[in-house]
């Protein structure tokens, strides 16, 4: 059985279900094997445990960035 790993930032039910969904579908599409064969995991993590280029994520220039967008 094909295992897709996902880490990254905590995410809604909503996003989580479309993550899931998306990538299943992806690689099923990918490599011709069904979607049902695929187990997928989600690791969240804060942002504050995550870095970038040496430093806290959430003391980065790219964090400042982020929210700039994001806001």
């Amino acid at each position: 059985m094909p295992m897709i790993n996902f880490d990254g930032p905590k995410l809604s039910m909503d996003q989580k279900r479309s993550l899931i969904h998306g990538m299943s579908q992806a690689a099923s599409q990918a490599l011709g094997i069904p979607m049902a064969a695929f187990t997928v995991t989600l690791d969240e993590h804060e942002y504050s445990n995550m870095g970038i280029g040496g430093e806290v994520l959430t003391e980065s220039g790219y964090w400042q960035k982020y929210k700039e967008i994001k806001d």
